[in-house]
């Protein structure tokens, strides 16, 4: 690691300048502006050191460029007018988000007087900013000229630059920058290497093959990659690594855990509206294996089991903890766990299916730590140098059965997620019913159904016959009678009915609101304006552009907090109170004016 005060140039940046990297606003070298550089450079010297000294798990301290300044200004996270302030950006870990409030007063105690704007963030705040799609934000961030460095702030910068560097080249062929592994979790240091991963959007070529694309593509983004370490002045080294959009879907929708695995960490720090929908349905549990992925990643294990009687040590020791990792991994997916890494396999499998779900024996537990603690990381340590014929015999004939076991549990998993579907369908639909038309038994629910909505014209019979058939699929599944395809085909028609019911409900909650509501015309300053009037739960409110007031016995300052709160009591009445006073005041407010239908 470079010595604290030790400084890196970085084009564009000078610190020589009180304003870091603007272009230089001294027009001469007056003995007056040197005494005032100088005193600038020690202050924020001594900033840096007492920062370090009394918080030494601070990971960078930098300063923010200046052009970059009207970002946050736009996104209201500083003060227009700290502009011309320097902006000092101190990055923690996220483990020390306790320590924030601390830090703040301290830090700005030790600014004093000095026109220094103070940024405390965690590695996750940055991480946000990229989630959010905020990539402007993110990029002043890493381009910063770092006042001391554990190594974030070089890997961001030399993946900003390259990022730069190939947008700038081929931009309409990318449709995704993400960064990945250490520098996402907030260990990297300045040896450290940086995984950068890139997708070409090979849908719209239509002039060369979409491999030769490929390669193209990778030769070049390859290219910019010394250009970039030599730009951000740092020994980091960038891992690029490029996919076909089309491969890459073609991966996720396979359930390959390398995928789901980029998708979960990884943070992007440029997206065209790809990545983000990506992540967002891993995160909400939509991406899920198929059958046939499922069925792909179990084989793997009988297969394995044949080969490893052949091979030598190091292949029988990796093959078989992969054989018994891979299916692991498939069946916590098909439970509706994220993708877990080799790491959390065994703790998920046996907080999961031994202590939580009781549906694994602890014998096979046993099995699947023997193999990944004993034996896979014995042998990964140099711990276990050679193994004996007997050995080997128990790993493979554990492994068997451990194999057999899962596939047994996949057998369990499967039916309760069908028996979990089945039960909240009926719920769900049933919660809405009895919203609707009262808590009653389930054969009076269906026939007042069918007299007071369905034969009134206010859902059809298609409705009618999906709330038998819901209650059909419930009886033939206790009877075991139901089969996947008849569960997948009851949840298909239920999300109709239940997006119907929903909708009818929200209409007759609204209408007491929407009783209420006025739209008001009035002249200000001879020009012809409109307000709106909302009445609800005994109170009114006047929207004015941005501006809501609350009307009692006269017109005070109010927030969406309040219109909120008075239209959640609202709800649950059916007639709206208008109180005739409120037009009174309205006249003195808004002078002359009439309701518009």
């Amino acid at each position: 690691m470079a010595p604290d005060n030790e400084r890196q140039e970085i084009p564009g940046m000078n610190l020589d300048n009180k304003y870091s990297n603007q272009k230089p606003i001294i027009p001469e070298n007056t003995e007056k502006v040197q005494k005032e550089m100088e005193k600038t450079k020690k202050e924020l010297e001594n900033i840096k050191s007492f920062i370090v000294k009394k918080y030494p798990f601070t990971q960078a301290i930098g300063i923010l460029p200046p052009q970059s300044l009207k970002f946050f200004i736009d996104e209201e996270e500083v003060p227009k007018e700290t502009e011309k302030h320097i902006h000092l950006n101190v990055i923690i870990p996220e483990d020390k988000i306790k320590k924030v409030p601390e830090m703040k007063k301290e830090i700005v105690k030790q600014i004093g007087k000095e026109k220094i704007w103070l940024h405390l963030r965690s590695v996750f705040d940055i991480w946000e900013i990229c989630l959010d799609s905020k990539f402007e934000l993110a990029g002043a961030i890493a381009m910063s000229f770092p006042l001391y460095d554990k190594g974030i702030l070089g890997a961001l910068r030399v993946a900003e630059i390259h990022k730069s560097l190939v947008l700038q080249k081929f931009e309409k062929y990318v449709v995704s920058y993400v960064i990945g592994g250490s520098l996402v979790r907030g260990d990297a240091v300045k040896t450290s290497d940086v995984d950068v991963f890139v997708i070409i959007n090979d849908t719209d070529v239509k002039r060369m093959p979409r491999l030769e694309l490929k390669e193209r593509l990778r030769a070049m983004i390859y290219q910019y990659v010394a250009e970039a370490s030599a730009l951000a002045g740092v020994k980091n080294k960038l891992e690029p690594q490029i996919y076909l959009l089309t491969d890459f879907w073609e991966s996720v929708k396979d359930a390959h855990p390398v995928m789901f695995t980029f998708i979960r960490d990884g943070i992007p720090i440029y997206d065209r509206g790809t990545f983000m929908p990506w992540k967002a349905l891993l995160k909400m549990g939509k991406l899920k294996p198929s059958p046939e992925s499922i069925d792909m990643f179990m084989s793997m294990g009988d297969n394995t089991v044949k080969r490893v009687k052949r091979t030598l040590l190091d292949l029988v020791i990796g093959d078989i903890y992969w054989s018994v990792i891979t299916p692991s991994q498939a069946l916590l997916m098909l439970y509706g766990l994220p993708p877990p890494t080799p790491k959390q396999v065994t703790g998920d499998m046996k907080e999961v299916f031994m202590v939580k779900e009781k549906m694994l024996e602890k014998k096979y537990i046993d099995i699947l730590e023997e193999i990944v603690v004993k034996y896979y990381k014995g042998y990964e340590h140099e711990k276990i140098k050679e193994i004996s014929g007997t050995e080997v015999d128990k790993l493979l004939k554990n492994t068997e059965d451990y194999l057999k076991r899962l596939k047994e549990l996949r057998e369990e998993i499967e039916k309760r997620a069908q028996e979990k579907t089945i039960e909240q369908i009926y719920s769900d639909v049933f919660k809405l019913l009895e919203s609707i038309l009262g808590k009653k038994s389930q054969q009076a629910i269906i026939s007042e159904f069918d007299d007071k909505m369905v034969k009134k014209g206010k859902f059809t019979e298609q409705h009618l016959r999906i709330l038998k058939n819901i209650i059909s699929a419930k009886t033939e599944f206790k009877k075991g009678k139901l089969n996947a395809h008849k569960v997948d085909d009851a949840r298909k028609e239920a999300s109709i009915l239940i997006n119907d019911l929903i909708e009818y409900s929200q209409r007759c909650e609204l209408l007491p609101l929407e009783k209420g509501r006025m739209r008001l015309k009035y002249k200000e300053k001879g020009k012809e304006q409109i307000a709106e009037l909302l009445n609800c739960n005994g109170q009114a409110f006047l929207f004015e552009g941005n501006i809501i007031k609350k009307i009692t016995d006269k017109i005070y300052d109010s927030n969406m907090k309040e219109v909120n709160d008075a239209v959640a009591n609202q709800k649950a009445k059916k007639d709206v109170e208008i109180n005739p006073k409120v037009f009174e005041i309205l006249k003195k407010e808004l002078g002359n004016f009439e309701i518009v239908l």
